[in-house]
């Protein structure tokens, strides 16, 4: 009895260290393998690329979604299919938060993004003409962003009591205009019929619209600042400490030079 309870004693001796190795083992390996799944629109994948490859050499792995529709990477983030997101500026998360209950927050700014007023039938907004059609994203928050982009050019007035203002809430349209609500990724195609299309960024980066075509351009001001871009997440994860290094690494000069590079002044950092 004794003698084996000798040789037992001997083998948790020998067992113990390999069993601590293997428990550490297992754990490293799993945190080292854990990848953020961060969801954005496809135009700002040459943005996040480089982010990506730098991270990595950190131990952070990122998975890059591309979305097309504005309406998904929200929905995504919210049933955990991703990690984080971005693609939106704050007034279009608050919306969503109201719309559908949820509880997603910002971690961090990314860009301002002013719309823009395209065109390739005239050169200003003053050689609009009665009846012209113009065309402008139908998701909600940026059909009310467009509206009042319009009415900023001078072409009609919105309701002021109306905080979302659709068509229906335009009191004023001198020229008759037609506005015409569409998807935002296929308002850079309604230029070929449209006077002008009211047109989001990276649509337009996408569609690689040159500055030229700009016939009228949101104005930044304090009254721009809930449309400043941001990296959102879960409520819950606000907090999370690889989150707030995947910020701190797109925060940089690096990614301001990208920018200027890939967006040509239609992005301008906003961190």
């Amino acid at each position: 009895m004794k003698k084996s309870f000798k040789h037992f004693s001997w083998l948790l001796v020998l067992l113990i260290p390999l069993l601590i190795v293997a428990g550490c083992g297992k754990s490293s390996s799993s945190s080292s393998n854990k990848t953020v799944k961060i969801g954005i629109m496809g135009s700002d994948e040459k943005i996040w690329k480089p982010i990506q490859t730098k991270l990595k050499k950190q131990g952070i792995n990122i998975k890059l979604v591309t979305f097309t529709d504005y309406n998904q990477p929200n929905a995504a983030l919210t049933n955990h299919e991703i990690d984080l997101n971005s693609f939106q500026h704050t007034y279009f998360m608050d919306q969503w938060n109201k719309a559908h209950k949820s509880h997603i927050v910002s971690i961090g700014k990314t860009v301002r993004a002013p719309l823009r007023l395209y065109s390739k039938k005239v050169k200003s907004v003053s050689d609009i003409k009665k009846g012209d059609q113009i065309t402008i994203p139908n998701d909600s928050t940026n059909e009310g962003r467009a509206l009042h982009l319009l009415q900023s050019a001078g072409l009609i007035k919105v309701d002021s009591k109306v905080e979302l203002p659709t068509p229906k809430n335009i009191t004023q349209n001198k020229l008759n205009l037609k506005i015409t609500a569409v998807d935002a990724a296929q308002t850079p195609r309604s230029l070929t019929d449209a006077a002008g299309a009211v047109i989001n960024n990276e649509f337009a980066a996408e569609a690689k619209l040159p500055n030229s075509e700009t016939i009228y351009k949101e104005k930044i001001n304090k009254a721009s600042i809930p449309y400043i871009n941001i990296i959102a997440t879960n409520k819950s994860d606000k907090n999370n400490k690889t989150y707030k290094k995947i910020v701190k690494a797109y925060q940089t000069e690096a990614t301001k030079k990208l920018l200027k590079k890939y967006y040509h002044g239609l992005t301008i950092p906003a961190w």
